[in-house]
């Protein structure tokens, strides 16, 4: 795990930090070659310079957003952004995480990605990769 990362999720509370250390784990194992760092102050992970999952501590819990998320047609990811093409679930504890389903989120990831990494540079307009 980054180190960054795992500095991260010691700062939360028992309970958070144990759902944050299987996110992670998890989204490493497959996600393996990702980068993964702190960036806007939360872990995320990028493919090829593309932000593609991370992770956050929110009021409602902690927050997994997937930024291509709202294609990946999965009725559990049900918050979705308003702007931008992501959808995320909220977790409160460790058993509410099913990790059949986060690992099939995280191989759609894969395969169903909006380009992040040049929205500035298009002015904002999203494009599928």
């Amino acid at each position: 795990m980054n180190p960054e990362i795992q500095t991260y999720n010691e700062r939360q509370t028992t309970a958070d930090n144990e759902i944050c250390d299987l996110l992670a784990k998890t989204i490493d194992s497959v996600l393996k070659k990702a980068e993964s760092k702190i960036w806007h102050a939360h872990p995320v992970w990028f493919l090829d310079g593309n932000p593609i999952v991370g992770y956050s501590k929110q009021k409602k819990g902690i927050r997994l957003m997937f930024w291509s998320g709202a294609d990946f047609e999965e009725k559990n990811l049900n918050i979705r952004g308003e702007k931008i093409k992501d959808a995320s679930i909220f977790y409160n504890s460790l058993s509410e995480i099913k990790t059949k389903d986060l690992k099939r989120w995280l191989k759609k990831s894969k395969e169903i990605q909006w380009d992040y990494k040049n929205i500035v540079k298009r002015k904002g307009k999203l494009e599928k990769i």
